[in-house]
């Protein structure tokens, strides 16, 4: 496959993945899912959200599934008004922000990370705990951007251009308050997800030209390879599970879990529209489904004119998303027992 036709390609999903991030629906039509019992005791419930805003979305949601983290849009007359949202069960909390300020992760102490710009127009994180936000100390760089935390409190991300035209993978760690360090990772790498034992994965090369990575809690780096991939990139780790996407050829490409104990890979049904965040037990979430092993299913709560987005999972199996009734407004939402 040429560079042109990858640009075009990654441009399309780069597409897609922004409009789910801006709350637009990821599927007008639900399809048929499943039967049985297990996928009847599937529920979809609304979180509760400030009732005046137009728009809020739920996420981040902790491994315990009792912290959840989202954003919201209250429109007035004299201008747009943007929030954070965290919810400690059903009890929601909001604090105004920048209009940039999405969340990335939470972890079971319910400590927030999230990303945004700074006054110097660079990306700038952030984290909230104890009832109050805070910056994260960044690198000279052109955006500082994180991506996940663990339930120690160490956190991963990336910076751009701390060494001149490429990315570099970053930790916050946990033992050390204060301080970023530059991780000991591939060239041109990104950090995309870190489990509770310090295994961190990421991606790592020129655009188009990705390759997967994994750093053991020893330092050690590891391949996250796939036969016959031309690229790909591993955007998500849990338990010992990470997930990605691997470039195989023809129209887009093909969604993959990996184990972390020993490189295994499974591909993830094609019909998984996007990849969103897995959990301890390999469950996977991304548009309107859910995977378990090499199925999914969709998640209730779609239909006609309704979209739905899952965005975040618990180890207990919880999702949060949102739930887009067009023409109306955007609410955050929970699914359990899926």
């Amino acid at each position: 496959m040429n560079r042109s036709t990858r640009r075009r390609m990654l441009a399309a999903t780069a597409t897609g993945l922004l409009a789910t991030s801006l709350g637009v629906a990821v599927s007008a039509t639900a399809t048929a899912a499943p039967g049985g019992t297990a996928f009847r005791t599937c529920k979809i419930s609304t979180l509760p959200y400030p009732a005046d805003t137009y728009r809020a979305d739920a996420t981040a949601i902790d491994p315990t599934g009792r912290y959840v983290a989202g954003n919201a849009l209250r429109v007035r007359e004299t201008g747009n008004q943007y929030l954070l949202l965290f919810w400690d069960g059903q009890r929601v909390t909001e604090v105004e922000s920048r209009s940039d300020a999405a969340p990335a992760d939470i972890n079971a102490d319910g400590v927030v990370i999230g990303n945004g710009w700074g006054e110097n127009g660079q990306g700038q994180p952030w984290r909230y705990r104890n009832g109050k936000l805070e910056q994260l100390p960044v690198l000279p760089s052109s955006g500082i951007f994180v991506s996940a935390i663990n339930d120690a409190g160490d956190i991963v991300g990336y910076g751009t251009d701390i060494v001149a035209g490429e990315f570099v993978a970053l930790r916050w760690p946990a033992a050390r308050p204060g301080t970023v360090e530059v991780l000991d990772a591939p060239v041109d790498a990104q950090a995309g997800g870190i489990t509770d034992n310090g295994t961190i994965v990421g991606s790592a090369g020129p655009f188009g030209d990705w390759n997967s990575w994994v750093r053991r809690p020893n330092g050690r780096i590891d391949a996250l390879t796939f036969p016959g991939a031309e690229w790909s990139t591993a955007s998500a780790a849990a338990g010992r599970w990470a997930i990605g996407q691997v470039w195989l050829g023809g129209t887009s490409s093909t969604r993959v879990r990996w184990d972390l104990r020993n490189g295994a890979h499974t591909l993830l049904d094609a019909d998984m529209p996007a990849l969103a965040d897995v959990n301890a037990k390999g469950v996977v979430v991304g548009g309107d489904r859910v995977a378990r092993g090499a199925t999914s299913r969709v998640l209730p709560g779609g239909g006609e004119g309704v979209g739905i987005g899952a965005r975040s999972i618990s180890d207990t199996g919880t999702i949060v998303g949102f739930r887009n009734v067009l023409a109306d407004r955007v609410t955050p939402v929970r699914w359990t027992g899926c």
